[in-house]
């Protein structure tokens, strides 16, 4: 076995092709700030006017394996601001940006982003966000998500959203308070002398310095008493147990997870793996959704809208009596598929019958070549497709590509109107830190959450556990999900599964986003309602 993953798995883990493309425009951005051209009458510019609220940090952040801060501050930004909720209320809220340090001693100088209530009880939830890769910054949950203010992307569109936040009336904040965090090597967070930066490249490593963060937070805010809710993305899905545990044992007052499009185990992911060493029946599921959104599945649901959940169960179903156990044989010993099963797969598939003849494993990476000609789907949101040639298929996954962009626009932005202002450009995903990644996790070369949060529910049995699945996701499926959490036994009183409409980051979806507030919100009301 490989001792690390053939694909970056996580919301953040970007094609390494994208990633020519990242550095070119930081090189454009660089050149830009430096200034350029000439010409002119030789006076000098009038000096832009100074905003004496202005944070500005001199420290020039570096994401290299090896590199640290001789040492680092706490200084925060502080702004008062007021959102009205979608249920007409007002909120007066502080959002504070910067930087704690993490450890005992101090190992990292963690950068976040947090927004508080004014006038809340010091007992009011506060929800942790932070993404994947490893290696991602969580721009993603930070700006699309649940935040005060959001891109509006109207995925799936594949057409460039604007750079530009809107107020967000959907914001958990009307619930929580909320801190986004960045992992070590990304954004501005930096690991602090004698550490390195890849001295927090590893699964555990990882959780640890994510633990001291946590801690480090709730006694300087002072907010020991508040409920915690931890809510990981894609590979932060992975980091969550592992975290909680670790939380629950240092006495934390750790309530709830939430749990999106996350990958838990790595060993049970056929994109993960080489071709050829699992099943990839989790996907079928989804490669059915797909189907039908493009109208190719036979025959097609009417009404898709309403008819989309009992479609997937049905493929769910057929996986799991039919197509697993003939998956499992053509493992063992070849027997390839009957033509009677390749038909059912093509017609749920939307593919030929002779695709899965050809391939009785067929993968995910295959599958978004192969449904429509000469075009190719998206990774992270298969409703997104892009002719083949053309710059949104460039690099590897068009979901991805249209979105880019106009999250490094808006971060730095944003960062400058909660008035803090950086010396180097906020990094978006660190393809370093991949590279180097230490997989190992208790004794495995690839790391396994689930007896983590198995060990979290057991030191809290009344643990509520969200997870959220996308039907859309050709990364993180929703069924290996669930199939990965089907091995806690017994279902946990306080686990919750749910599927929704869209890919990896269904909180982009605005016909989605209500009734995924909703769920949260009933969520949080419930933690903030616990003794």
């Amino acid at each position: 076995m490989s001792s690390s993953p053939k694909v970056d798995e996580g919301n953040g883990g970007r094609p390494r092709a994208r990633l020519a493309g990242a550095c070119l425009a930081l090189l454009l951005g660089l050149l830009a700030a430096c200034g350029g051209g000439g010409g002119g009458s030789g006076s000098a510019p009038e000096p832009p006017a100074v905003d004496p609220a202005l944070v500005v940090d001199p420290t020039v952040y570096a994401s290299g394996a090896s590199d640290s801060l001789p040492s680092a501050s706490e200084a925060a930004a502080q702004t008062e601001q007021r959102l009205t909720l979608a249920s007409g209320a007002t909120l007066d809220y502080t959002a504070s940006v910067g930087h704690l340090n993490a450890g005992t001693p101090a190992g990292a100088s963690m950068f976040y982003i947090a927004y508080t209530a004014k006038g809340a009880p010091a007992t009011r939830p506060i929800v942790f966000f932070y993404n994947g890769g490893p290696g991602s910054a969580s721009v993603w949950l930070h700006l699309g998500s649940w935040g005060p203010k959001r891109l509006v992307t109207n995925m799936p569109s594949t057409t460039l959203p604007q750079a530009t936040l809107v107020d967000n009336p959907l914001s958990l904040l009307g619930e929580a308070d909320l801190v986004f965090v960045d992992a070590v090597g990304t954004g501005y967070s930096q690991a602090i002398a004698p550490n390195n930066n890849r001295s927090f490249w590893g699964v555990d490593q990882d959780a640890a310095i994510f633990r001291d963060f946590v801690l480090r937070y709730t006694a300087k805010t002072q907010r020991g008493s508040a409920p915690l809710l931890l809510y990981g993305e894609s590979y932060g899905g992975l980091r969550t147990p592992i975290l909680a545990q670790a939380l629950l044992a240092a006495g934390a007052p750790l309530k709830g997870l939430v749990l999106q499009s996350a990958i838990l185990d790595y060993n049970s992911n056929c994109a993960v793996l080489e071709p050829g060493r699992l099943s990839c029946g989790s996907f079928v599921p989804s490669y059915g959704a797909t189907a039908a959104w493009f109208q190719r599945a036979r025959p097609q649901p009417a009404n898709l809208d309403a008819a989309l959940p009992g479609f997937v169960q049905g493929i769910v179903d057929y996986v799991g009596a039919s197509y697993e156990p003939a998956a499992q044989l053509y493992l063992s010993s070849h027997l390839p598929l009957s033509m009677a099963m390749s038909q059912q797969l093509a017609d749920y598939s939307g593919l030929a019958a002779s695709d899965w003849q050809t391939a009785p494993l067929l993968g995910p990476e295959q599958y978004r070549r192969l449904l429509l000609p000469q075009q190719l789907l998206g990774r992270y949101d298969s409703r997104i497709a892009a002719a083949l040639g053309t710059p949104l298929a460039s690099e590897g996954d068009p979901s991805n590509t249209v979105l880019t962009a106009a999250f490094r626009g808006a971060i730095g932005d944003y960062l400058r109107q909660l008035k803090y202002q950086a010396a180097v450009p906020y990094l978006m995903f660190n393809e370093a830190s991949i590279n180097l990644w230490d997989w190992r996790h208790d004794g495995h070369p690839l790391p396994d959450a689930i007896p983590d949060l198995a060990l979290a529910l057991t030191l809290k049995p009344d643990l509520k556990v969200f997870v959220i699945g996308g039907y859309h996701d050709l990364a993180t499926p929703f069924r290996q999900t669930e199939l990965d959490l089907a091995r806690l036994g017994s279902a946990p009183a306080g686990l919750q599964l749910r599927r929704y409409v869209g890919g990896h980051m269904t909180y982009l979806d605005e016909q989605v986003r209500p009734a995924l507030a909703a769920d949260l919100t009933v969520l949080l009301r419930g933690l903030a309602a616990t003794p």
